[in-house]
């Protein structure tokens, strides 16, 4: 049975994603920041016919509890085949780069990009014990320059001084990774889920949580011939389509 960990999968596009790999037949880590809260999820996933699904406590901003969570991988699976960093905080809008805080933006960084690299060198030994490693970065539009670029792009006025420039740089380290990685039989890619209703947004998005994790499962559960160092969008018109950077 292949093993999934799922960074903050205690709600909204995680937790269904969460809920659709377990389906699959996959072996979820729902990953948690309060352990409480996961066991708590899961017991109620369990009530309602889910399988092969447990919490794992891990805070992407804080290395103790992602060495600690990699440490029960190891005990119970020997491995880790896919890895979904889908953990990300925003500060929300309006926020203009000429008076939003360093601190704030620090603060998204820590999680949003600097949390990613963590986890991935975190667990990377795992990652390479799998005979078809998956690492899924989830991103979004906002962290395309190409598109910030294009005044005709329906969210052109979206500009957001540190969620915008924190995920191009999860854009940027996707390349770079899936480069380090390409003599090795991983796939690493950035997926945008696209611009979905979730507490995130005050469900403000057009798409469904279903659709977006749709999205990501089909983008990670690839086979040998599938690209990598790829940038995905569940938000443009032909959605196998790589997206524009």
């Amino acid at each position: 049975m292949k093993s999934v960990l799922i960074t903050g999968a205690s709600r909204s596009i995680g937790l269904e994603t969460a809920k659709q790999l377990s389906k699959k037949g996959l072996f979820v880590y729902l990953g948690s920041r309060n352990i409480e809260k996961g066991n708590s999820i899961v017991k109620e996933l369990y009530d309602n016919g889910f399988n092969n699904i447990k919490a794992i406590e891990i805070d992407v901003t804080n290395l103790d509890t992602i060495v600690d969570a990699k440490n029960i991988v190891e005990r119970e699976q020997g491995k880790l085949d896919i890895l979904i960093n889908n953990a990300g905080i925003s500060k929300g809008f309006p926020e203009s780069v000429l008076t939003t805080s360093i601190k704030d933006i620090q603060e998204v960084f820590d999680t949003n990009y600097f949390g990613i690299i963590r986890v991935t060198q975190t667990f990377m030994e795992l990652l390479k014990k799998s005979e078809n490693p998956r690492i899924s970065n989830i991103t979004s539009g906002l962290g395309s320059l190409n598109l910030h670029s294009d005044p005709n792009w329906k969210y052109y006025n979206v500009k957001l001084a540190s969620y915008v420039p924190s995920k191009a740089l999860v854009n940027a380290y996707t390349i770079l990774l899936a480069y380090e990685l390409k003599d090795l039989p991983f796939k690493v890619n950035a997926i945008d889920p696209g611009y979905t209703a979730t507490d995130f947004n005050h469900h403000s998005g057009p798409g469904t949580v279903e659709s977006a994790a749709s999205f990501i499962v089909k983008h990670t559960l690839t086979d040998e011939n599938a690209p990598t160092g790829k940038f995905f969008s569940n938000d443009i018109e032909d959605k196998s389509e790589v997206s524009p950077w």
